[in-house]
C-alpha cells in the first residue's frame, strides 16, 4: 500500500532533482520538456504505486523512470533529438541519448549551475524568483501564484515569457567563467535574498508555504556554500542573515497568524540551534576579503535582535549598523526599521521628527510605526496613523494586529 503523505513529499525533494539533471542534459531551450518528463515519472508513481505498492527504494524508482522517460522521448522524437545532438556537438553517425547521470554529486552540481542560468540579468528579478520557486524548489504553479498574491494564468505567462528570454539569449546551464562568477554571485544572492523575504514578509495567508519558501532559500544559498568557488564571506553572510531570522519563526506569529511584535515574542520559542549556526557563519564571513556587504550589516543587526536585552548599548549598535547599511544599500523598510532602533536609543521624541522626513505615505508600516511613537505622546494622533495604516493594510492579519492597536488606545 501507498504511504499517505509520500508522494508529495518526494515531489517536493525529487523534482527539483530531476528537472535540474534533465535541463542540464537537454539545455535550457527544452525546459518544458524536462518540466513535462519530471511531471510524467511522479504521475506514473501515483498510478502505480496504490495497487503495486510503494518500491524499496521508492527514490531510485522515481531515477530510473525519469532516466526511462528521457531515453523514450529522445528516441521517438526526432526533431527534438536532432537539435540535442547539435547542441551536444555530436558528431557520431548515429543519435545517443545523453547520460542522465542522477548521481548526488552531478544533482548538486545541476542545480548549481541552474542558480546561475536562472539568475541571468536578461530576465526580471520577480521572474527569476518565479522560476526557482518552479525550477529549483519544486514548487506548484498554484503555490506561486499564492506566494504572489495572484493567479495561476499570470504566473504561467510570466514564466513563459521568462523562459523564451533565456532561450533566445542562449544561456548555459553552466558555471560562469572566473572573471564573470563575482558579477553573477552578487545577482543569485539577491534572488535568495528577495526568495527569502517573499517567505519571511509574506502577506499570503499560508503560513506552511511562507516557511516553505524561507527554507528553500536556505537550502540553495547553502549548496553556494558547499562549492569553493562560490564560497564567498557575502555567501556565509546571507545564510547566517537567514539562520537569524529563521530561529524566531515559531514566535513571530499566534495561532490566528497574527504577527507578534518583537517586544511581544516568547524568548522562550526562539531556535537557539540556529541563533547558534547563524553565529558561526557570520564569524565565518569576517573572514576572507575585506568587503562589507548589506548581507553583513542585516546579519549582525538580526544577531543583535536574538539577544532579547533592551539595553541603550544595543540600540545604539543597531542604529549605528542601520546608518552604515542606508549607505550601502537603501530601502524604505530599512528606514523604517532605523527609525524604530532611533526610538529605542535617544527616544520617541527624536524618531517622530527622523520618521515624518521618511513620507512613506503609502506604506502602512510607515503609519503603524507612527502610531507606536505617538503612542504616550499625542494619543489622538496615534490613532489617526493607525487608522491611516488600517485603510493601506491588504491582509486580515494586518488588519486585526491594527484594530487591536487601536482598541487599546480607544478604550
Amino acid at each position: 500500500m501507498e504511504q499517505p503523505g509520500l508522494i508529495p513529499h518526494l515531489f517536493r525533494t525529487e523534482f527539483r532533482k530531476i528537472i535540474a539533471v534533465l535541463c542540464k542534459a537537454f539545455g535550457i531551450a527544452h525546459m518544458e520538456v524536462a518540466e513535462d518528463i519530471a511531471a510524467e515519472t511522479f504521475l506514473s508513481a501515483m498510478e502505480t504505486w496504490p495497487y503495486k505498492g510503494v518500491p524499496e527504494n521508492p527514490t531510485a524508482w522515481l531515477y530510473l523512470v525519469a532516466k526511462n522517460k528521457a531515453k523514450n522521448y529522445f528516441q521517438r522524437n526526432k526533431l527534438f533529438a536532432e537539435k540535442i545532438a547539435v547542441q551536444l556537438r555530436n558528431r557520431t553517425s548515429g543519435i545517443e541519448v545523453p547520460e542522465i547521470d542522477l548521481s548526488e554529486e552531478n544533482i548538486t552540481d545541476s542545480q548549481l549551475q541552474m542558480i546561475f542560468a536562472i539568475c541571468h540579468p536578461c530576465i526580471s528579478e520577480e521572474a527569476q524568483i518565479g522560476l526557482a520557486l518552479r525550477i529549483l524548489c519544486g514548487f506548484g504553479i498554484t503555490e506561486i501564484a499564492n506566494a504572489f498574491l495572484t493567479n495561476k494564468e499570470i504566473i504561467n505567462k510570466r514564466l513563459f515569457r521568462a523562459k523564451e528570454k533565456l532561450r533566445e539569449e542562449k544561456v548555459e546551464i553552466a558555471f560562469p567563467p572566473e572573471t564573470e562568477i563575482r558579477k553573477r554571485l552578487d545577482r543569485v544572492l539577491t534572488t535568495l535574498y528577495l526568495l527569502f523575504n517573499e517567505g519571511y514578509y509574506s502577506e499570503s495567508q499560508d503560513a506552511v508555504l511562507r516557511e516553505d519558501l524561507c527554507l528553500e532559500a536556505m537550502r540553495l544559498t547553502y549548496l553556494l556554500i558547499g562549492n569553493t568557488a562560490t564560497n564567498t564571506p557575502e555567501v556565509k553572510a546571507l545564510f547566517a542573515l537567514m539562520c537569524f531570522h529563521a530561529s524566531r519563526f515559531e514566535a513571530r506569529k499566534n495561532e490566528n497568524g497574527e504577527i507578534i511584535l518583537y517586544q511581544d515574542q516568547d524568548e522562550s520559542l526562539w531556535n537557539e540551534t540556529l541563533i547558534a549556526r547563524g553565529a558561526w557563519f557570520l564569524h565565518e564571513a569576517s573572514g576572507g576579503e575585506k568587503k562589507l556587504s548589506r548581507y553583513h550589516l542585516e546579519a549582525t543587526i538580526a544577531y543583535w535582535n536574538t539577544q532579547k536585552q533592551d539595553t541603550p548599548e544595543k540600540w545604539e549598535s543597531i542604529l549605528q549598523l542601520y546608518n552604515r547599511l542606508l549607505q550601502i544599500s537603501y530601502s524604505p523598510i530599512a528606514a523604517l526599521n532605523r527609525t524604530y532602533a532611533l526610538s529605542k536609543a535617544n527616544g520617541k521624541e527624536a524618531a517622530i521628527a527622523e520618521a515624518e522626513k521618511l513620507q512613506l505615505t503609502d506604506n502602512h508600516y510607515y503609519f503603524v510605526l507612527l502610531g507606536e511613537l505617538y503612542t504616550g505622546i499625542d494619543n489622538s494622533l496615534a490613532v489617526t496613523h493607525l487608522q491611516k495604516a488600517l485603510a493601506l493594510a491588504k491582509t486580515e492579519t494586518d488588519k486585526r494586529t491594527i484594530r487591536q492597536k487601536l482598541d487599546l488606545l480607544c478604550y
